[in-house]
Formats: structure tokens, C-alpha cells, sequence
């Protein structure tokens, strides 16, 4: 069955008419051939998140259950935990190495990541029903109602009830980095997504449990790149800082909003605390683009 999965996914890249990018961008892809990776339910990872991420942090079980989806007992070995990568095409990434602007990412990407958004989501819900098809059960975790932020508002500590990054190196599709992406074997510059099944499913092994075996700054002490890339000063020999890197994303997404851009752009209501505030998540990413992790896994097996 996971031959038939990665299939189905890959002709929905090809296929759906919302991975593509304006006419007024070239009309190509926003994302090239995806790749998947399969956790178990029950794996201890998902334990080892709730102190990593954050004591919130659902497990699949948990997940499942607050979805109201039926579970036997022993149930939680029979889960799949399927992630989806979501590799940007060869276009945009290119446009990020000859970006003229260091502090802002380029157009293209930016009208591109916004308008993923909506086919990441019509490519969980495609998923969910694939599965249903063939008579097993699933849901798409981000899309169900007890997703949510954890302390938005204190930028430090801020995470989510199901963190796909996380979920994708369940999955052994790749390890963290000094920049804090997901390096995986078709690189950083990614975005994420996930399903739970009961479907039968063979699990993914990880060539690695080291969470940072895939950057090259961990693994030999060079690189380093992505320090250099970042125009908000949010990355150190020690790590990312989470509310610096906010702090230049909201920057850069009132600079591109205020360019004649917002009929290829999707508005997002976010609630921070009791405030509703539309923006334009067009994020930032440089750390990700012109460094040896951009679309590879740089250190050998």
C-alpha cells in the first residue's frame, strides 16, 4: 500500500491546478515530486515529544481519540502516522539563490508559500479520503479542531499541538538543523504535513534517531551558512531564536504586503490572545536558500 500512496500523492502534485503559481510567476509548480514517510503510532518519539516540543504535544493516540475515531483496544500499534514533504520546485529555489534583496525573500517565493497553503491543506484532505476509499479510517491532524497554538503569545516558548516538522523526522524522512528546518534528502527548503490511518501501512525506519545527523555544522563543526543568510540575526553557533526570527518574519510581511501583490495573495485570520488580525503569511525562509542543505542532504551516509 505504500507504493500505491506515494503514487496517488504524486499525481495529485502533478494534477491539482492549486500547485501552481500565477501566470504572472510563470504558472509552474509551487512544489516538485513529494516524498512520504510512515511512523508508527506507537512509537516512544511521540512520548519524547512532549518534552522536546512541549508537555501539549499530542501523540497520535491522542489525536485519534480526540477526533472521535474508533479504537480497539491495542489500537495505538495499528496507527500510521503518514508525512508528507513538500519540496519547492527548482524555480523558486533558484530564484532564492540570485535574490537581489538580503533582507526580504524573493516575490516568488513569497506568493508561492502563500498560495500553498490552501493546496497543502486539499492535498491532507485528498489523503483522508484515499484512505476512507479503501475503507480505513484517518484524519489530517492540523485540520482538526484541537489543533492549536500553545502560549502564542510568550514568542519564546510558542508551539503547537502537533509540530509537522517533528512528525516528519518520526517518520525518518530527515533530521534538524542549526537554522532549526528539517534537513531531508531533497533538502530544507520544505514545508510539511501529515495524516494519521489505521491503514496497513510498512513503517519508514530512521537512518538516524541523532535529531541534527543531517547538518553539517553538528556532525563536523562547518558551514554555518544559514548564520550568515539570516538578516534578523536570529541564528548562532547556539541555535534559532524563535522570537527574533518573528520578529524579522512580521517585517517582511508588511514590506511585500505593501506592494501590489494582494490579488495572488491569501488572507489569514490569526487569534493571538482575544485578537483577530488578518496577514499575509508569506514567511521568510533565506536561511534555507544558496546554503549546501537547500535541496540535498549534505552530510554522507
Amino acid at each position: 500500500m505504500n507504493e500505491s500512496l506515494q503514487n496517488f500523492v504524486e499525481e495529485y502534485f502533478s494534477s491539482c491546478e492549486l500547485n501552481r503559481l500565477p501566470g504572472e510567476y510563470g504558472g509552474g509548480r509551487i512544489f516538485a515530486r513529494p516524498l512520504t514517510g510512515i511512523a508508527r503510532g506507537d512509537d516512544k518519539i511521540f512520548l519524547k515529544f512532549k518534552e522536546v516540543v512541549g508537555p501539549q504535544h499530542l501523540t497520535p493516540a491522542e489525536m485519534w481519540s480526540a477526533n472521535q475515531l474508533p479504537g480497539e483496544e491495542d489500537f495505538e500499534s495499528r496507527l500510521r502516522v503518514v508525512s508528507i514533504i513538500f519540496p519547492y520546485s527548482e524555480e523558486i529555489r533558484e530564484a532564492g539563490k540570485i535574490n537581489k534583496a538580503p533582507e526580504l525573500p524573493p516575490e516568488i517565493y513569497c506568493v508561492g508559500r502563500n498560495l500553498a497553503n490552501p493546496f497543502m491543506k486539499s492535498v491532507q484532505e485528498a489523503v483522508v479520503c484515499y484512505f476512507q476509499e479503501a475503507g480505513c479510517h484517518a484524519v489530517a491532524s492540523t485540520l482538526s479542531p484541537v489543533f492549536t497554538w500553545v502560549n502564542y503569545t510568550d514568542l519564546p516558548r510558542i508551539y503547537s499541538t502537533w509540530s509537522e516538522r517533528h512528525i516528519a523526522f518520526a517518520a525518518g524522512l530527515g533530521t534538524f538543523s542549526l537554522h532549526e528546518g528539517m534537513i531531508t534528502e531533497v533538502g530544507c527548503n520544505v514545508r510539511f504535513a501529515s495524516v494519521i490511518t489505521d491503514a496497513p501501512l510498512a513503517v519508514t525506519e530512521r537512518s538516524s534517531d541523532e535529531p541534527y545527523a543531517n547538518c553539517l555544522y553538528y556532525a563536523n563543526g562547518t558551514c554555518r551558512a544559514c548564520i550568515e543568510k539570516c538578516p534578523g540575526h536570529a541564528i548562532t553557533n547556539d541555535g534559532h531564536d524563535k522570537q527574533k526570527c518573528g520578529q524579522h518574519v512580521r517585517k517582511v510581511e508588511e514590506e511585500i504586503s505593501k506592494r501590489s501583490l494582494q490579488s495572488f495573495l491569501i488572507s489569514d485570520p490569526l487569534k493571538i490572545g482575544e485578537e483577530l488580525k488578518i496577514r499575509y503569511p508569506l514567511g521568510c525562509a533565506l536561511c534555507q536558500f544558496d546554503v549546501p542543505c537547500m535541496d540535498r542532504n549534505p552530510v554522507p551516509k
